[in-house]
């Protein structure tokens, strides 16, 4: 079996990984608390906002700034670029699944557990499409248990990232749940690596794929698009509510001088 490195690069891509998975968790709680303030294509929209910072963020960028730091010391490591992409795609479709199934009708434990599940076996299936993505000198292979224990952490995770998503209110206990659902998403991973095994085939054949240093600046300027863009669109609808609701005071606060005008009136001509 092959030496392998999951922090090569030390702690510098598991802090980044956690990182992006904190931000992407933080913002899918707050635009999925947002649908719960809206009906119909409206609260499809938001979830779906929610699904791309959940899968996209927290769980696929937080994959692939982890596996930055993934070396095999004896062998060039290679990605092919279409399974990455389609692990991008898969992640975010799964989520948006679980996230409609738990909060698009009336919040139940029935449905945030198979919301949940859904979820889970999602997360799963795109880290290990993702890792199906890697090309290396040889083949690699995963120990079960740690992959059925992958699964397990991948699915709880997933009930309990729903839980929040569904019912928690309040900046302290949003905040706190995407903290935790960090974790969760960063267990999932390092458990699922650390299933991996590498036996190392002794041939000169080139490796095809795109190497993770040249993915480092397209998964950097993913990152800060997609984050920003949200970020964005929670803090403008934000505004657009406080705008509303000026709008509204303004509003009942001239009918109401209207009407005093008013009686004013007719008090002066009882007069």
């Amino acid at each position: 079996m092959a030496n392998i490195h999951h922090f090569a690069y030390g702690w510098v891509n598991p802090v980044l990984a956690y990182v992006l998975s904190f931000l992407g968790s933080l913002l899918g709680l707050v635009l999925t608390a947002r649908s719960r303030d809206t009906n119909g294509t409206g609260r499809l929209r938001w979830l779906f906002l929610a699904a791309l910072a959940i899968g996209g963020t927290a769980i696929w960028l937080m994959h692939f700034m982890a596996m930055l730091g993934f070396d095999v010391p004896d062998t060039v490591l290679r990605f092919d670029i279409v399974l990455t992409i389609a692990s991008f795609g898969v992640s975010v479709a799964i989520v948006a699944l679980g996230l409609i199934v738990a909060a698009l009708g009336k919040p139940s434990l029935f449905r945030i557990v198979a919301g949940g599940l859904l979820t889970g076996v999602g997360v799963a299936a795109m880290h290990y499409m993702g890792m199906s993505a890697v090309r290396l000198g040889g083949t690699i292979t995963y120990d079960p248990w740690l992959v059925t224990l992958s699964v397990c952490i991948a699915v709880v995770a997933s009930v309990v990232a729903l839980w929040f998503a569904v019912v928690i209110r309040g900046a302290g206990a949003t905040v706190g749940a995407a903290a935790l659902m960090g974790v969760a998403v960063c267990s999932m991973h390092y458990t699922g690596m650390a299933a991996v095994r590498v036996r190392l085939h002794h041939t000169s054949e080139a490796i095809e794929g795109v190497s993770p240093f040249v993915m480092l600046a397209p998964i950097s300027i993913i990152s800060c698009v997609v984050i920003s863009a949200l970020a964005y669109t929670t803090i403008g609808f934000s505004m657009r509510q406080e705008g509303e609701r000026e709008d509204e005071l303004l509003t009942k606060a001239r009918d109401l001088h209207g009407m005093a005008a008013m009686l004013q009136l007719g008090g002066a001509r009882h007069r």
